[in-house]
């Protein structure tokens, strides 16, 4: 993927004339925007806008306003950047994409009202629920899920449960607004309700099951009635209205009537981005969260709750790692040293802290010298956590270095979601290589080269890393003009990535034996973890 073209005309009559495609994601910390050309490895134009969750009465979530004003101001910066560029400014596009993070609750009523606040995936609330939907589907209903959401409510008596009439995720609800149609894609729609891949739709024996289940909570309520259209990847969702315009464009330049693809979710942008669609393919996204997709070659022979049965975004099953904490708290801790270094004297902009302090952990001892770091913000199912307790725990022999901590930091971003990657081992699921694409990998060869030893397996990262799903979704505009010529494997394979630059790490020896020492340690101190959770 490149980030300009060499012909600026072309570029400028391609934007001119609607021959290009926008995607436009909405990230835990940023709203970002992403326009390709005809050829969709060539990204024109790049816009973004920063933006927090916040925990208001013990649920983190985002105002809806905050959904607009954050998508106006990432899509103004696009176009400020298409000015800047090529002085054009686009009036509509060949395609558009919506796409968010997974999961969460955002539940309307007849005259299509926000219900109660938005529920992100952040949240571990929804553990009854999550609990007895497994056991009655025989499935990992994770709490994150939208269905856990509803169940929660349910099970809670809420007040606005027989208000319900749609329920969605945030790219769903964007979606919606844009175009009028209740609708989402295959890949996000598979951590609302359980999918099945043969009718790349909601199953509909669980359905049968669940409104079994809550006929006497809560008469009459037919699930699927509540639940977006499942669409996969190439079928058009919908167009921009004028309403939908108005709202992505307030100054009116944007026409409306421009094609939109499903909205997926980030985990479905991310298996695009980084090309990992096809079996014994897979890749790990880190952000604020970090997780790990894995396209499956046969059914696992039992449920486990660290997984999570998802697909890709043509409907291909898929095991999911899914862990609540990424980065946040190693970006804290470079903050600190960031601060140190402006306090001696010494201004280094933030790219150039995270750089130094990656090439000091490469000098860290393999096990990390007796550090543990564990990065739980929020709360951790797969570790067995409620609410989160950041903390760095070492005993008195341990080395406390730089360098030592500094690894140790990058590992525990890695550590939960290892607990989960050992369970597919176990499955004997096999992986020719993952794919890896975030923040942390822009420092070229630091965090890939541990996330191998982490996983014992290749790790490539390519051209795409720094722009993730905003670029991926674009790339699913861009599939709805191919689709019915070619299946979105081929897409990808022929027309995105054939000459893409990819660097693969494999892994060390040592990397692979510190790192299990040190996994080994983590596992252990888990219970220092629950015990400061009790504490404090």
């Amino acid at each position: 993927m490149t980030e300009t073209v060499t012909a600026p005309d072309e570029a400028r009559a391609a934007i001119l004339e609607g021959r290009t495609s926008l995607g436009i994601e909405f990230g835990s910390t940023r709203i970002k925007a992403c326009l390709v050309g005809e050829d969709p490895t060539v990204v024109l134009a790049v816009g973004s806008h920063e933006w927090e969750n916040q925990f208001v009465d013990r649920v983190w979530t985002y105002s809806l306003d905050d959904v607009w004003s954050g998508l106006q101001e990432a899509y103004a910066d696009l176009v400020a950047d298409v000015r800047r560029r090529y002085d054009a400014q686009p009036q509509t596009f060949g395609a558009i994409g919506v796409s968010a993070m997974m999961h969460g609750y955002l539940a309307f009523d007849a005259n299509d009202e926000l219900l109660v606040p938005f529920r992100t995936w952040r949240n571990t609330s929804t553990g009854v629920a999550s609990a007895e939907l497994s056991e009655r589907f025989g499935l990992n209903i994770p709490l994150r899920w939208s269905i856990a959401h509803l169940h929660q409510a349910i099970l809670d008596e809420e007040a606005h449960v027989p208000d319900i009439r749609f329920v969605t995720t945030l790219a769903g609800y964007v979606h919606w607004r844009l175009t009028g149609r209740k609708v989402i894609g295959v890949g996000d729609a598979s951590g609302m309700f359980p999918i099945d891949s043969a009718t790349n739709d909601y199953d509909s024996r669980l359905l049968g099951v669940y409104d079994g289940l809550v006929a006497d909570r809560a008469p009459g309520l037919q699930v699927a009635e509540l639940l977006p259209e499942v669409l996969a990847a190439g079928r058009e969702a919908g167009r921009l209205t004028a309403e939908g315009a108005a709202l992505l464009d307030p100054s009116g330049a944007l026409q409306p009537g421009a094609p939109l693809c499903p909205p997926e979710g980030d985990a479905g942008t991310g298996m695009v981005a980084t090309n990992a669609v096809a079996p014994r393919t897979g890749n790990v996204s880190a952000g604020t969260s970090i997780f790990a997709m894995v396209v499956l070659e046969r059914p696992l022979s039992e449920p486990h709750h660290e997984l999570d049965l998802v697909t890709t975004p043509a409907g291909d099953p898929v095991a999911m790692v899914h862990c609540n904490n990424g980065a946040s708290e190693l970006a804290a801790w470079v903050g600190v040293f960031a601060r140190f270094a402006q306090a001696a004297g010494t201004h280094l902009d933030s790219d150039a802290v995270f750089e130094l302090l990656f090439r000091e952990a490469l000098d860290g001892e393999a096990d990390a010298g007796g550090l543990l770091a564990y990065n739980h913000l929020a709360g951790e199912p797969i570790a067995g956590l409620a609410e989160g307790r950041p903390m760095v725990v070492r005993t008195p022999d341990s080395r406390l270095t730089l360098a030592n901590l500094m690894r140790a930091q990058l590992y525990g971003v890695f550590g939960t979601l290892a607990l989960g990657m050992r369970v597919l081992d176990r499955e004997g699921v096999e992986l020719d290589r993952m794919f890896a694409h975030g923040g942390i990998f822009r420092t070229a060869g630091v965090a890939q080269r541990l996330l191998a030893g982490a996983l014992d397996a290749p790790v490539a990262v390519g051209e795409t890393a720094s722009e993730g799903g905003a670029w991926g979704i674009a790339v699913l505009a861009s599939y709805l003009s191919a689709s019915a010529q070619t299946d979105l494997g081929a897409y990808l394979n022929e027309r995105v990535f054939a000459d893409a630059a990819i660097d693969t790490v494999d892994p060390s020896p040592d990397d692979v034996a510190g790192f299990a020492a040190f996994l080994d340690r983590y596992r252990a101190g888990l219970a220092a973890e629950a015990a400061a959770v009790e504490a404090l």
